[in-house]
């Protein structure tokens, strides 16, 4: 865990570039509903919604990669977009195997490594302040 608490930065630009990726909805939403789940809805009100799906994707992204150099927002965003990410997987695992043949089952595996990592991160930086506080709170003698 340690090598993660090091490396955080650099996992959440990784995390952000890759997430950031989906902003392709809000561009071509029924191109992104194909390759993602292999199926496409039609009607304005599919394109609003799945467009705006591609613009909050493509902002938890953004947020992943303006937290890797903002120590002070990492646990906030890491909640937010581990919560995002894990929300996703459980609504397309909901539907058992329908989606997993396409891209949606690549995410879903991809997004469940990050909830992973943005959880152990988590833990371990919260061990390591209660360490320091430890120390600080000990009597000097």
């Amino acid at each position: 865990m340690s090598w993660i608490v090091r490396n955080i930065h650099r996992i959440m630009l990784v995390s952000g570039a890759l997430t950031f990726t989906v902003v392709y909805a809000l561009i071509a939403p029924e191109a992104a509903l194909r390759a993602t789940f292999g199926e496409s809805v039609g009607g304005a009100v599919a394109d609003v919604v799945v467009r705006n799906w591609g613009a909050l994707v493509g902002l938890i992204g953004l947020m992943l990669v303006y937290g890797a150099r903002r120590p002070e927002v990492r646990p906030l965003v890491l909640v937010v977009a581990g919560t995002s990410k894990a929300i996703f997987a459980a609504l397309v695992l909901s539907h058992g195997g329908l989606f997993l043949s396409h891209q949606a089952g690549i995410a879903v595996a991809v997004d469940l490594m990050w909830v992973g990592v943005f959880t152990a991160y988590l833990v371990a930086s919260r061990k390591v302040a209660a360490r320091a506080a430890s120390i600080d709170a000990a009597p000097s003698v």
